[in-house]
């Protein structure tokens, strides 16, 4: 089992430049970095996790940015948006940033993509909440094909454009895995139609996803499943993880100086050396 870690970056945290390289000496195999563009100032949509809003989504930096910062200080550690809005983003753009991400980290990018929870902040985007899964859908199409093909076109109700060149082309052929985030059944099931991996929560029971990873099993043999925000201090709940399938699991980092981070790394490095 692999153990990777998933994090804000906030300017006033550890640099993803330091993160990078602390990961990859203790172990780690993956950073997976949050996304949002903005927290609007009115905002109704509650908070998934419960209570307020962490102070952490107000300060992010664009993962993008962040994981090029890692990519120049580290070797083999795989680089991970967990997870990129994709509904609120240009997917031409989108496909260019990837895919020049791919290119200078040597071919170590995971892709991972959500349809996002919070309703104003994609409204001030242009997206109509009701229709996000149907516009993601169609994105992660368009986004293949212009992955793919030296000259890109795609005609959809909600992504629509004419025969476009657009380079760099993603080092991993025919692009860098994308993964689906989220538990709900829509999530599975766009694992199976357009994903290569599945993303979702962590929970404190493993036994609760099983099913769930039974039911992936019978649509693709292909997706690998990454837990993310798995409790360190509950090794009965990794074994379970671990005994279901799940082929990695990644480690909460709060955004916190240098130091924290790396006594906080020291500790979950234990946990990584013990299963490996």
């Amino acid at each position: 089992m692999k153990f990777g870690a998933t994090t804000f970056v906030t300017a006033d945290g550890i640099r993803p430049d330091r993160l990078g390289p602390a990961l990859e000496e203790r172990g780690f195999d993956s950073l997976f970095i949050a996304e949002h563009s903005h927290i609007p100032a009115s905002r109704e949509s509650p908070y998934p996790m419960g209570g307020e809003l962490p102070g952490v989504y107000y300060r992010s930096l664009d993962p993008f940015v962040a994981l090029t910062a890692a990519a120049g200080t580290t070797t083999d550690l795989r680089l991970g948006t967990g997870i990129a809005l994709l509904v609120q983003r240009d997917t031409i753009h989108t496909a260019k940033e990837v895919a020049s991400l791919d290119t200078l980290s040597g071919g170590r990018v995971i892709f991972g993509v959500g349809v996002g929870w919070n309703k104003e902040e994609m409204r001030n985007h242009g997206t109509d909440p009701r229709t996000r899964g149907a516009l993601m859908d169609e994105q992660l199409e368009a986004l293949k094909i212009i992955w793919r093909e030296e000259q890109a076109e795609y005609h959809g109700k909600y992504v629509d454009f004419d025969p476009i060149f657009s380079w760099p082309k993603p080092v991993q052929r025919p692009h860098p895995p994308i993964y689906i985030g989220g538990n709900s059944p829509a999530a599975l099931a766009r694992v199976a139609t357009h994903g290569d991996g599945w993303l979702p929560f962590a929970v404190s029971d493993p036994a609760e996803i099983r099913p769930q990873l039974d039911l992936l099993a019978e649509h693709t043999e292909k997706a690998e499943v990454t837990v993310s925000g798995v409790d360190s201090a509950n090794r009965a709940v990794i074994d379970g993880y671990a005994e279901a399938g799940v082929q990695r699991a990644t480690f909460v980092l709060r955004p916190q100086p240098e130091g924290e981070v790396l006594r906080q790394l020291d500790g979950l490095a234990e946990i990584v050396a013990a299963y490996r």
